[in-house]
């Protein structure tokens, strides 16, 4: 296993140290761009020192400072301006609405809020019943928002460099159990997290473009984006919101490295009628995560581009990825790939959460490492029984293969038993994908009289595909045993997504 020791980057403290130091090296190399707006590392460093400055009159250090924006500079800015101004930061995503943002809000307990002008309408009266006391209207791409201070000189002063152990972000979670937990990360599981995602996918310092076409406000893309591009002095371009003509736009015009996003992303770019005669020669890779991805998208994608898939696993509780293919060395399809430098993984019995389990066989995945949160907020019972003995239990259930790389089969909560037998979903859906007519599919356990639980799939076809029920189910017969063939098949012309792209499984058996 590499040791992290070994990387600079290892000796910072925090993400805020890696912008001063990129600023340091080179001032003038491009950091975010974002539309018809260009940041420079030196303006960045203007930007957030000028916030933090005006956070910290407003009572920030060692508060909670909520941010709401959807993908831009300002969140760039603002993230980094709470840290530097001494807060934790707990990003909400724009797309919520006011129900599922009160909790949040009351839950946080917030000395400031800043947020986008245009869902001010929203969040004014849940951050007044709340008793937020500083609240900060920010219009996105306004020079007299937080880009003030792009030309006021202004320095990053050692005083706001947070230490290590600080609470870097209050980030919560997708809300399994319906009731979304408070996920306390600090700056080293950030730190340690990106250095040792640099062990399997390294970048190139101050050359690398990165695309971030995800949310900015999940955990995902501020690993592999923007604390990626922080690491290496590299510039992030911001997709505001995903539209494959866009993005392939993009990708052209912005000479684009790396693309980060998701199998949503992947599927309506593929299904874009100019992908063929689009220019990718600059692209070297793509990171994929947040969910699985099909093998048959993986491999459409690579020969459409030519530039490999790599996907990786983690969790809002690990501050990012733990596992990843290999940039350079053996690519597995389906696989999410080794652990990254100084993460163990392990699989255990799904049942007594102690017996570690052979290679091959399926179990619950739990991890240790640097990058492991501190707890739930406000749960100690609920971080007792997902933190046990130095081990985080992640609900997931996968296997380890003979050469160390991590398979995952579905969510230990998404379980079917059907029969008496146990499904997971994914496995069903892998084969769907493969259909010819199938563009995207979601599989979910309903209750059934006769065998306790049976599986309905949702499909959505691909262009000119048939809506042959019987058909679908003669192509599971070639591929799956008995039991796991979906009883009910539904063809829809979109599955529901949540607001960070995953296909929403609770909305589907909800409405089933």
């Amino acid at each position: 296993m590499p040791d992290i020791s070994s990387d600079p980057s290892s000796g910072f403290s925090s993400v805020v140290q890696m912008l001063v130091r990129a600023a340091s090296a080179a001032p003038a190399q491009e950091a975010l761009v974002c539309g018809a707006t260009r940041l420079t590392y030196e303006e960045y460093v203007h930007c957030v020192a000028g916030l933090a400055t005006e956070l910290r009159s407003m009572g920030a250090i060692g508060a909670r400072v909520a941010i709401v924006f959807g993908n831009s500079i300002e969140y760039c800015i603002a993230l980094m301006g709470g840290w530097a101004a001494g807060a934790q930061v707990a990003p909400i995503n724009p797309l919520l609405t006011a129900d599922e943002i009160a909790p949040l809000l009351e839950d946080i307990g917030a000395a400031a809020i800043l947020y986008d002008q245009a869902v001010a309408a929203l969040i004014e009266p849940l951050a007044e019943r709340c008793g937020v006391p500083h609240r900060i209207a920010v219009g996105v791409g306004d020079a007299q928002g937080l880009l003030r201070w792009r030309c006021t000189p202004g320095t990053i002063s050692p005083d706001m460099i947070p230490q290590a152990q600080d609470y870097s972000l209050l980030l919560y979670t997708g809300g399994t159990t319906g009731i979304p937990k408070g996920v306390n990360l600090t700056h080293h599981s950030g730190v340690s997290g990106i250095v040792q995602f640099n062990t399997l996918v390294p970048t190139r310092k101050g050359i690398e473009r990165l695309l971030c076409v995800g949310p900015l406000s999940h955990v995902y893309s501020l690993q592999v984006a923007m604390y990626n591009m922080l690491n290496c002095g590299g510039t992030m371009v911001i997709v505001p919101r995903y539209s494959a003509e866009f993005t392939l736009d993009m990708l052209e015009q912005e000479r684009i490295t790396i693309l980060a996003g998701g199998p949503t992303m992947f599927v309506g770019m593929l299904g874009h009628y100019s992908i063929g005669s689009r220019d990718f020669s600059q692209l070297r890779y793509t990171l994929s995560g947040g969910s699985a991805l099909p093998e048959d998208t993986l491999r459409r994608w690579y020969a459409a581009t030519g530039a490999p898939v790599l996907e990786g696993f983690g969790q809002t509780e690990t501050h990012g990825a733990v596992s990843f293919n290999p940039l350079d060395g053996v690519q597995k399809a389906a696989s999410v790939g080794l652990a990254t430098a100084d993460a163990d993984i392990e699989i255990v019995d799904a049942v007594d959460g102690v017996t570690v389990l052979p290679p091959g066989e399926t179990g619950e995945i739990r991890l240790r490492g640097p990058q492991i949160m501190a707890g739930y907020r406000g749960r100690p019972a609920e971080t007792a029984a997902t933190l046990r003995d130095g081990w985080l239990y992640t609900s997931d259930v996968g296997h380890i293969d003979s050469d160390g790389y991590l398979f995952v089969s579905d969510r230990k909560k998404e379980m079917v038993i059907v029969s008496g037998f146990n499904v997971y979903p994914r496995a069903v859906e892998e084969v769907l994908y493969r259909h010819p007519d199938v563009a995207e599919a979601a599989v979910v356990g309903v209750p059934d009289e006769y065998q306790g639980e049976s599986l309905r799939a949702f499909i959505v076809l691909r262009p000119g595909g048939n809506e042959d029920p019987e058909g679908i189910r003669h192509y599971c017969r070639e591929h799956l045993a008995p039991y796991k063939i979906p009883r009910r098949i539904s063809f829809v012309p979109v599955l529901p997504k949540t607001t960070v792209g995953k296909i929403d499984k609770r909305r589907l058996r909800d409405g089933s």
